[in-house]
């Protein structure tokens, strides 16, 4: 439901838990209450179930517990990455931007008209 091109974090774990408090906002904003998060990252699923075992991500797991009481169902489910290669082709494109790209849902309000289409915008 969306990609967002988080910059690098000191280690990868880290970046995908700050892409997990990232989605679970944008989850929130638009009033999103019932989720189920999936990510290819069988060490985040352990930290999010057992943060007291990861003091040195203590601050983000905090956000993640904040939000997690935002919402009225919450789960979060490792899937292997063989598995969803349709995510994992959404992740890379993000990541390969340039510049930051927050996008959230599975299809636009609106169409570009053609003549913007091939511009980028």
């Amino acid at each position: 439901m969306g990609s967002s091109n988080l910059r690098r974090g000191l280690s990868p774990l880290q970046t995908e838990l700050e892409a997990l408090v990232w989605a679970m906002q944008s989850m929130l904003v638009h009033n999103k209450r019932r989720m189920n998060f999936q990510t290819d990252s069988a060490q985040l699923v352990k930290m999010v179930s057992k943060p007291a075992e990861w003091p040195a991500f203590a601050i983000l797991l905090e956000e993640v517990e904040h939000c997690r009481g935002m919402f009225q169902a919450f789960s979060l489910t490792y899937i292997p990455r063989t598995k969803n290669t349709r995510a994992d082709k959404l992740a890379r494109s993000a990541r390969a931007q340039p510049h930051d790209v927050y996008y959230i849902n599975s299809v636009p309000r609106f169409r570009f008209p053609d003549r913007y289409r091939n511009l980028g915008c």
